[in-house]
């Protein structure tokens, strides 16, 4: 990997399983993290996180060449030379994360891990716009192979260079998108996720067999059920409805997706989903 592309101080606010693993990623091409958590409690629980994912890497010969730590004050920012926000796709929770981070890194180049807010939208909430760029990682972020860099009219034209040289100092692959709903990635993923709800509330098949459709048929790694229930079938249902309002009835959610967020079957997060974990 050519972690010497990378910043040498990180920050991600947000330690949830997206920010730890994005933490994660860093940390291991030689960067200093600092992730900020929003109570003590939370702390902990992003600490042993991402200790857990870094001691699975070690024990796959992949020894972290950098450091983390977990922090609740955002004043521990100050020094990283990108900040990336990976807290719920909630546009006034992100709002006030956003500006948290522009006032306690103020030279900072931020990034979004949103995977459809327009960072447009996102961005009104700093005084300077144009330091603002997404940074969409997949789920689990220390294998995937992909960021997204999605960039607002706003974005200065140089971050964007600068972002993708990040992302191959991750030893990932940057595609570059255009602000817009869903950007490309999850624009196509729920599409597929959301016929694939159709067809198994339509009875056309099991889920199983759905998913198995698109792994052999397709060679998708993962089927599109299967996916839902490891991003979280209320994720899915979030980004949908998002969808719905921006680009119309086409992405409008099944009764079955709404059905089990409101029974609680999350995917495997909760143990039951479209599969039983």
């Amino acid at each position: 990997m050519t972690g010497s592309l990378v910043p040498r101080a990180v920050g991600v606010y947000g330690g949830g399983r997206m920010g730890s693993g994005i933490a994660h990623a860093f940390a291991v091409v030689g960067a200093a993290v600092t992730v900020v958590e929003t109570d003590p409690a939370s702390a902990t629980a992003a600490r042993a996180r991402i200790d857990a994912s870094l001691a699975r890497a070690d024990a796959e010969g992949v020894r972290a060449a950098g450091t983390f730590d977990v922090v609740t004050d955002a004043a521990a920012l100050a020094a990283c030379r990108l900040v990336v926000e990976a807290v719920p796709e909630l546009v006034d929770l992100k709002h006030d994360v956003l500006r948290a981070i522009a006032a306690a890194a103020p030279s900072a180049v931020i990034g979004s891990n949103t995977s459809s807010l327009s960072i447009d939208g996102l961005a009104d909430a700093l005084p300077d716009p144009s330091r603002l760029v997404g940074l969409h990682f997949f789920n689990p972020v220390p294998v995937s192979a992909l960021v997204e860099v999605v960039v607002g009219p706003r974005t200065a034209p140089g971050l964007v260079e600068d972002a993708r040289a990040w992302v191959a100092g991750l030893g990932k692959a940057a595609i570059t998108v255009r602000d817009s709903p869903g950007f490309a990635s999850s624009r196509l993923g729920v599409a597929i996720a959301l016929e694939a709800v159709r067809m198994l509330e339509d009875g056309v098949a099991d889920a199983a067999d759905i998913d198995t459709a698109m792994t052999l048929g397709y060679r998708h790694p993962v089927g599109p059920l299967r996916t839902t229930d490891l991003v979280g079938l209320d994720v899915r249902l979030h980004i949908a409805e998002h969808l719905e309002r921006e680009l119309g009835p086409r992405f409008a959610p099944p009764r079955l997706l709404r059905d089990k967020v409101a029974a609680g079957e999350l995917g495997r997060k909760t143990g039951q989903g479209f599969y039983t974990w």
